[in-house]
């Protein structure tokens, strides 16, 4: 050894120890390099190259790029940049710096961890590498060192032990074959169909680009983060925060495992969803105020959309980064009234406070589209066409619209107003809400309508929209309404309001049933409504039964019309008011002689059409043959207008009272008559019907059971040959209990029987092997079972109320205990009826107004004013103190007058 050498070595043994730097691993470029970021106090981290000290790697292949041609890897170079990143990358470590060569780029060694006491003859990476055969070490170096020294025994172990590149096997099986281009992008999204690939981010080119490499197809592509956009780097300028949402992403996934989902590509790029196991990237962007949500491509996601949406207006509450200036839209009015019509499947009309009526349309969303194969073959709609049973969904969004809103106080918040275009008129749009329920984001959750898409930063939208976005991402998910890839309802409503042989065919069956549940779809007149009847699924022309109405104008084509007769105008006022768009009881009776109308009785919540219209002088009782309660409940009607010179009254002259008469009133009003029978109550209809047995009939009940079944038994009826008949009296076996009960054939469908147990009152659709026919000798006993209606008190309208109020009444009654029951008055022949425990002596009707479950209704019978007037005291108490229905104020008309006499 020289003199030089031996100095060399003595300096080297004598020099201090190297001084440790700390760093976070951000990249690896190769088996030998890598990019250290450091940890600043501030601002953002720098980064340097370190080249690890005495080894070398095989090379990288590499695209074509405008530093050369592209090229292959050289063996075994994917196996050393892959073992780095495995084992540095986000990693913490510890390095020294031996020499820097220039352009921030050094030569050093490394160890994982950060560790101030760090023994540095513990391995290195370096070490780890050479161990494990994947790079090689630099023996010609002109000094020589421990460290090399050690290296160079490392090696040799290695290549005794055939590791990594120095084994035996055939080196083509470690070059990858990447592909760098890819000529039909939209065959490799349809290729992996949506599936999840393993993968690994190359590149962060923004916060919402990013280069990937595909495993293990080794597809290396650009990919667009599907449903979001982040501040991006132009070529003649940098948006703000493009580098802090860049880095945000870098130090969260740049070459780190995740499963990419290829949804859709744009040209070169493709557009995709990225999975990492601590969480989406997008929503965590979305989370911190980095990128927007972008519904172009948030179309391509397929689950959790909703979830994007929630994260940006998480951001903009909290007014991060993008959103530092955000300020939320601010309506331009507030209002509130009642809704009185719904025009569309986003629209209505609401009277308010003033008496004045507004059209308003739901902010920023669609109504169920027309769909193309309605139009005729000249691009045309045909004659026939009606848009709201003809068009998909559009019959359920209308009736979830009228169930919830008709005749409901409602706030509405002004968003936008829609200036007049492409003849379409200027638009009010608003945010309504009944109660704390937007209706607009019920009504996209439910899927009767979708979300309008807007342009960036396009400020006429829904104060509300975020909410709207993430209620249709629901939808999708769930499959609701239009977002259902099946089962699209076709609405086969049949119209026979002017057809009076098609209507003629309904009447037997219209007038078999003693009431019908219907909807008002039209008014024409005071008298003259067309209605929707749901069981029978058809449009009728109905005519109020016992009055003659004056009659409305009407506008004729080339005629000009009719003028309207004196209080023809206020008797249509009058009806659609009380009735319009509402689901009301009606009773058939006949039809016209000339016509397709059907002539009946309407009622709503207990009160007459007939009976109000009448009493306010806008009709006169009208010649007919019945001398029920109707006749009488018209007759005395018609003497309070003529008293009080209402309407078409208005110039009568009072006829001098009989003295007969004048005894009759002087004699006070008549008291109510209370016969309590002991029932319990057997059933319970969604509609709040009553079914009651008698308490001494229930040995002769438990008697004929039991003498049918020993009949069954002894001659059993064989299954299947017994064909059922509508409206029939037949035997059939209970689901519940598999015995044998008498029944009524309502409906027969196919192998599908629906069945009405005559004994007890309950329903069920049983199959055809179940019914049998009759035996002989027990068709004589009358039905146990009596259906009644309960007086003075109607069901909630909302469904829901509605659902509580019937299970809160099951509860109470329907539990086998002996009750007292008295018929307080016969509404179309069905008992009205009060009920009383019989042990507590309680009104448990009363009781459930009380708690909030169901609503008084109006009328002034003298002989039931007291009592009314107690259950009045039980409602007043229920609103009071906001008891379930009352919980968010008054949910009745606003209108006394809607009210009529009733019972």
């Amino acid at each position: 050894m020289s003199s030089k050498q031996q100095q060399q070595g003595q300096e080297q043994q004598q020099a201090p120890p190297p001084k440790p730097c700390y760093g976070i691993v951000k990249q690896v470029n190769s088996g030998d390099s890598i990019t250290i970021r450091g940890q600043p106090k501030g601002g953002p981290p720098p980064e340097k190259t370190l080249i690890l000290s005495n080894v070398f790697a095989p090379k990288l292949g590499r695209g074509n790029a405008a530093s050369g041609p592209s090229s292959k890897d050289e063996p075994y170079a994917w196996e050393a940049r892959e073992y780095l990143r495995k084992k540095l990358i986000g990693q913490e470590v510890t390095f020294i710096e031996e020499k820097s060569p220039s352009n921030n780029r050094f030569y050093g060694r490394v160890w994982l961890g950060q560790d101030p006491n760090l023994d540095f003859n513990e391995p290195s990476i370096t070490e780890l590498l050479v161990s494990k055969g994947l790079v090689q070490v630099k023996r010609e170096t002109r000094v020589q060192s421990p460290e090399l020294t050690k290296l160079i025994e490392l090696e040799d172990q290695a290549k005794s032990a055939g590791k990594g590149k120095w084994g035996l096997a055939d080196s083509s099986q470690h070059i990858r074959d990447v592909k760098y281009t890819v000529e039909s992008p939209m065959s490799l999204v349809d290729k992996y169909a949506g599936k999840p690939i393993k993968a690994v981010i190359e590149h962060v080119r923004d916060g919402s680009t990013v280069k990937v490499l595909l495993i293990p197809d080794y597809y290396q592509i650009t990919l667009a983060i599907s449903g979001i956009r982040c501040p991006a780097f132009k070529q003649d300028s940098t948006e703000p925060l493009a580098d802090q949402a860049r880095y945000f992403v870098e130090s969260r996934l740049l070459q780190r495992d995740v499963e990419v989902i290829l949804e859709s590509a744009n040209n070169t790029q493709f557009v995709g969803s990225i999975l990492h196991p601590k969480g989406n990237i997008a929503e965590a962007l979305l989370n911190e105020g980095f990128a927007r949500c972008v519904d172009w491509s948030m179309n391509n996601i397929k689950t959790d959309k909703h979830k994007y949406y929630l994260a940006e207006k998480a951001a903009k509450d909290k007014r991060l980064n993008l959103w530092k200036d955000y300020v939320p839209a601010v309506p331009s009015e507030e209002l509130s009234g009642t809704v009185v019509e719904i025009t569309s499947a986003d629209s209505m009309i609401i009277r308010m406070a003033n008496g004045e009526n507004k059209k308003v349309f739901l902010s920023s969303i669609r109504p169920p589209p027309r769909p193309a194969k309605i139009m005729g073959e000249d691009g045309k709609k045909p004659k026939d066409f009606r848009p709201l049973y003809d068009i998909p969904w559009m019959f359920e969004a209308r009736e979830f619209l009228r169930k919830k809103l008709i005749g409901k106080q409602v706030k509405v918040v002004v968003d936008y107003v829609q200036q007049a275009q492409n003849n379409f008129p200027e638009k009010t749009c608003c945010t309504v809400t009944v109660g704390k329920v937007n209706i607009a984001e019920a009504m996209v959750s439910k899927g009767f309508a979708t979300v309008v898409r807007y342009r960036q930063n396009h400020d006429q939208r829904s104060s509300f929209y975020n909410d709207l976005l993430v209620a249709e991402s629901k939808a999708e998910k769930s499959g609701n309404g239009l977002h259902a890839k099946k089962d699209v309802p076709l609405q086969r409503i049949r119209d026979v309001s002017n057809d009076p042989t098609a209507a003629k065919s309904y009447l037997q069956s219209l007038k078999r049933a003693r009431e019908h549940k219907a909807v008002v779809e039209f008014v024409t007149s005071g008298s003259r409504l067309k209605l929707f009847v749901p069981k029978e699924y058809c449009l009728i022309t109905f005519l109020l039964a016992g009055v003659k109405c004056p009659r409305a104008a009407r506008i004729t084509p080339g005629t000009g019309g009719m003028e309207a007769e004196p209080f023809g105008e206020e008797a249509l006022t009058f009806t659609r008011k009380f009735c319009f768009q509402k689901d009301v009881d009606i009773q058939v009776e006949n039809m016209e002689s000339k016509g397709s109308g059907f002539i009946g009785w309407l009622t709503l919540d207990g009160q007459n059409l007939s009976v109000l219209l009448v009493e306010e002088g806008l009709a006169e009782v009208s010649n007919f043959v019945e001398q029920g309660e109707n006749l009488k409940a018209l007759k005395a009607a018609e003497e309070r207008a003529k008293k009080n010179k209402v309407g078409i009254w208005k110039d009568y002259v009072e006829v001098e009272v009989e003295p007969e008469e004048k005894r009759e009133e002087e004699r006070g009003p008549p008291e109510r008559k209370i016969d309590y029978q002991e029932v319990v109550v057997s059933e319970v209809t969604d509609e709040l019907h009553v079914y009651t047995q008698k308490v001494d009939q229930k040995n002769n009940l438990e008697g004929m059971l039991s003498r049918l079944r020993q009949e069954i038994a002894a001659n059993p009826p064989l299954g299947g040959a017994y064909t059922p008949k509508k409206g029939e009296l037949a035997i059939a076996k209970f689901t519940e209990d598999d015995e044998w009960y008498r029944v009524k054939i309502e409906k027969v469908a196919g192998t599908n029987v629906s069945v009405f147990y005559i004994d007890y009152g309950n329903r069920e659709v049983i199959n055809v092997t179940r019914v049998a026919a009759m035996p002989a000798g027990f068709a004589g006993d009358k039905p146990y079972a009596t259906e009644n209606l309960l007086a003075l008190v109607a069901l909630p309208k909302d469904e829901d109320d509605k659902k509580a109020a019937i299970a809160a009444f099951r509860e109470d009654a329907v539990t086998g205990k002996p009750l007292l029951l008295n018929i307080e008055f016969r509404n179309a022949g069905v008992p009205a009826i009060t009920l009383v425990d019989a042990a507590t002596k309680e009104d448990i009707v009363k009781a459930l107004v009380a708690d909030g479950f169901l609503i008084c209704t109006h009328g002034r019978d003298r002989k039931l004013k007291d009592l009314r007037e107690e259950y009045r005291q039980a409602e007043k108490e229920a609103r009071d103190n906001h008891r379930n229905i009352w919980q968010y104020g008054d949910i009745t008309d606003d209108d006394a007058k809607e009210f009529g006499i009733g019972r």
